[in-house]
């Protein structure tokens, strides 16, 4: 197998963005570690292997025995001839900031990212002792040092000081761990993966370490493995749904813990108007969500500082009163002691315990709307000692006021202090319950960019950084349910065992995913990830058995709501999964578009027709129903495929890939626009059309170049200088050799899968001047040809195509494909409303498919 690709000449930087690592075989031929090249093949001529569409060159290289790795240069395709042009990687917006810019985002990591953690005071004890009263001091201090090494294990440890540096380019969250495992790994179960995706700057993929063969061999055994990769993307799945369901239950409690606070106050208010009062808390709190992050951010992180210096003061205070002796609850052998004498009441008061850390999955999946130093700063310096005095302090004062403990944190306020406490208390419980909130607008958007969650109608809420979002279907829908809650479980006791449900879900799922991409990408030192899945998913699991043994409490509905979400993401994904196969398999064939002749077998009308699919290659069979349908079709046509990559953001000049689909006469192409899962596609239908058509014409003189480039050695002696001679110089400077034409034709057995034209073939006796005329001729008449066709109009053909399942297909198949994922197909939101396109601008055929 010859050399495909441009092997850098000078040598070429260390730096990951700048090199690639390949496998090679005894005979120095080349096989990308990656995608390979993806050529367009009618869909008899595709090769499944483990769910993939792979051309006859991808099945040839898997059959290679002995490989090694070696270091080359970037390789490029005629795919995407444009990204030569790649920038240095693309950097988080959060990077290189000033001191005063970080101090600024630490303080609204304050309203943001902490209000959740930081209100935990005022339920933890409560639900502790509600499982195991307290019996004497002894009691007291195993209790506490119970929740301090919680705080400090489960926050600290795991999620400040190393769950946080996974984050996927400043995005966090279950989704994101996943996007960083599909980057690395081919564990996506939709089929559309190019190797081109490899090559976007953002991309960034780690440089081999002595690691990296334990690292192979997982990633092949992902990537063989379907069962695999279903089980992870149930892991992710299930990570998201406790996530959503997080984003219901931790408003409920934290607003009915912080007005409970009244029946310490007012001996005459009962439980039911607490519920009242809790239930305008949370229609007042809901509705100002869509008025951004950075705006209540900056409101509301004044008011956290001011609850985190209470609970600090409060603390002192306490310690200093009742008894400065709780010091010795960071001397663990106080739990060995709390759990002899309580034995299973300790064990049930674990779910209590678990609620000191409630807010730690927020800080990770709040992350996009913060740095990572930001986030750490704010917690080791203000948060986690404002806290450890707070729960030191109400221990103290419960050392001395052991039937306290139904309302621990109000009791143990100075009667001097209550109501400005009480006040400030509520004002940080409504803060808190945004913390899950935005966490959960943040794991949708990620989730219904790589295909497992309905498309929702997304509004970002800061011009600057474009992770701050706001989704409204699902900001009232989060109300509607934490209303349920509220109404009918009206202790807080209950609440907080669903509360810990919850989060342990989530917890644990993150602890997998973390785990993986120790092994897979930071390559490190396999006692150090052993010991991380040991001491965490053990004390996790710990947990989780405590808080399942009281499900019955009325806990089980948010297990049942987080099933239906789980059922949702992963409908989604299956229906959308069995439609992309499916039209693949049924894409037409490049011999039927030649049989039809430049004209297409139809009236080519002035004018360019954008052909919305989801197919990142071959013709769609839609095209086919368009040409039966339509009267004409356009003088120009574009195939454009919206597509999410796995990477958070993609560079607006890496934005659009082009090809040539059938020779130049046919005047059609095919466009895989390019989105990361953090991009904003907030761009009108004229910006998006003038970005496309300058993309395209920038690909049509790059092709020109390299046609140029081979005219000129075609005059050499032999054929292997006319191969190897050639050089090319990118426009970042970088020089290449030519080792095969970057745009012969691709043959197989008679069959051309991409054509291009031949009017620029060498012809005996031509001159070189004369040739280069030729050339420049046929560049300025295409140019022209699109500069008129543009001036003609612009239309959009969207074709729906619909799946149904097949009269011999299972009954619960038939049931999930045709009512299930047709209802969430048919109430989701289309992807062509982003662009804001003129009804007057569109075509719409339906198709449909069966499956």
């Amino acid at each position: 197998m010859t050399n495909e690709g441009l092997d850098r000449e000078n040598g070429g930087s260390m730096d990951s963005t700048e090199s690639r690592w390949v496998f090679q075989d005894e005979d120095d031929s080349e096989i990308d570690s990656g995608d390979r090249d993806t050529v367009d093949w009618d869909g008899d001529d595709l090769t499944p292997i483990n769910g993939l569409e792979l051309d006859s060159e991808d099945y040839e290289d898997n059959n290679v025995e002995e490989q090694k790795l070696i270091r080359t240069g970037p390789r490029v395709d005629s795919f995407d001839v444009e990204a030569l042009e790649v920038p240095g990687a693309q950097k988080n917006n959060f990077e290189d900031v000033s001191v005063g810019r970080t101090i600024l985002l630490a303080f609204q990591t304050l309203g943001v990212v902490f209000g959740d953690v930081g209100t935990s005071p005022l339920y933890t004890f409560s639900v502790m002792f509600s499982k195991a009263p307290a019996n004497g001091n002894e009691d007291v201090l195993g209790a506490l040092s119970l929740v301090l090494y919680t705080l400090i294990l489960i926050p600290l440890v795991k999620y400040v000081l190393i769950v946080l540096w996974a984050n996927d380019d400043g995005e966090g969250g279950t989704f994101a761990l996943y996007s960083l495992l599909c980057r690395h790994a081919k564990v996506n179960l939709l089929p559309n993966q190019l190797r081109s995706d490899a090559r976007i700057s953002s991309f960034r993929l780690k440089v081999p370490s002595p690691e990296l063969e334990r690292s192979l061999k997982i990633k092949e055994r992902l990537e063989a493995s379907l069962t695999l990769k279903k089980l992870l993307l149930m892991l992710v799945l299930a990570g998201t749904s406790m996530v959503i369901a997080d984003g219901v239950v931790t408003p409920a409690m934290s607003v009915m813990s912080a007005v409970g606070g009244l029946k310490v106050g007012v001996s005459g208010v009962k439980q039911d108007q607490v519920v009242m009062i809790s239930v305008a808390y949370l229609v007042i709190l809901f509705s100002v969500q869509k008025y951004g992050t950075s705006k209540v951010g900056l409101i509301v992180g004044p008011a956290l500082f001011i609850w985190f210096c209470s609970l600090g003061v409060i603390g002192v205070y306490n310690l200093i009163k009742y008894d400065s002796r709780v010091w010795r609850a960071f001397n663990p052998v106080h739990i060995y002691y709390y759990f002899k004498r309580n034995s299973t009441k300790a064990w049930y008061s674990l779910g209590g315990c678990l609620l000191c850390a409630t807010g730690s999955e927020a800080m990770f999946a709040d992350l996009c709307y913060f740095s990572v130093r930001s986030v750490q700063l704010t917690f080791m310096f203000l948060v986690l000692p404002c806290l450890l005095l707070g729960y030191l302090g109400q221990a103290a004062y419960l050392m001395e006021n052991h039937a306290d403990t139904t309302q621990a944190f109000f009791s143990s306020v100075p009667s001097g202090a209550f109501w400005p406490v009480f006040l400030i208390a509520n004002i940080a419980a409504l803060i808190a319950s945004r913390a899950m909130t935005t966490a959960t607008f943040s794991c949708i958007k990620q989730s219904t960019a790589l295909g497992c969650f309905p498309r929702l109608k997304i509004i970002h809420t800061s011009r600057k950084f474009m992770g701050q979002i706001y989704i409204p279907v699902m900001n009232w829908f989060l109300l509607a349910l934490s209303l349920v809650l509220v109404c009918s479980i009206s202790s807080i006791y209950e609440i907080g065992n669903a509360y810990a449900i919850a989060e342990l879900g989530v917890m644990m799922m993150t602890t997998i995913l973390v785990t993986i991409v120790m092994l897979l990408i930071w390559q490190i030192n396999i006692l150090i990830v052993l010991s991380f899945v040991i001491i965490f998913l053990g004390l996790e699991l710990t947990f989780f058995s405590s808080v399942l043994w009281s499900v019955g409490d009325g806990s089980w509905i948010i297990l049942v709501f987080a099933v239906v979400l789980f059922l949702i993401m992963y409908i989604w994904n299956y229906g959308s999964k069995l439609k992309y196969e499916t039209e693949v398999k049924q894409k037409m064939s490049m011999d039927l578009l030649r049989e039809l002749g430049p004209n297409l077998g139809t009236i080519r009308a002035p004018g360019i027709g954008l052909l919305y699919n989801e197919l990142a290659k071959g013709i769609p069979a839609i095209f086919g129903h368009f040409l039966t349908t339509l009267p004409a079709v356009h003088s120009m046509i574009i195939f454009v495929c919206i597509k999410y990559v796995p990477v958070p953001l993609v560079p607006q000049n890496e934005r659009f890939l082009f090809r040539r689909v059938c020779p130049k006469n046919y005047h059609i192409f095919r466009c895989v626009a390019r989105y990361g899962y953090k991009d904003a596609r907030k761009e009108n239908h004229h910006t998006f059309e003038q970005l496309l058509i300058e993309s395209l014409e920038k690909f049509i003189r790059r092709e020109a170049q390299e046609r140029s480039l081979e005219s000129d050695g075609d005059g050499s002696d032999s054929e292997e200088e006319y191969s190897f001679s050639r050089v090319l110089v990118a426009p970042n400077g970088s020089v290449y050799s030519l080792g095969v034409p970057l745009l012969s034709d691709f043959k197989d057995t008679g069959k051309a899968v991409m054509e291009e034209t031949t009017s620029e073939e060498l012809r005996p006796g031509t001159s070189s001047e004369s040739l280069v005329s030729d050339a420049e001729q046929s560049l300025e008449k295409e140019l022209s040809f699109i500069r008129k066709a543009k001036e003609s109009g612009v239309v959009y053909l969207l074709g729906h195509g619909d799946i149904r399942a097949r009269k011999d297909s299972w009954f619960i198949k038939k049931l999930i494909i045709n009512y299930f994922y047709a209802f969430l197909r048919k109430n989701s939101r289309r992807g062509i409303a982003n662009l804001s396109v003129p009804h007057s601008h569109l075509v719409q055929v339906g198709m449909q498919y069966m499956v």
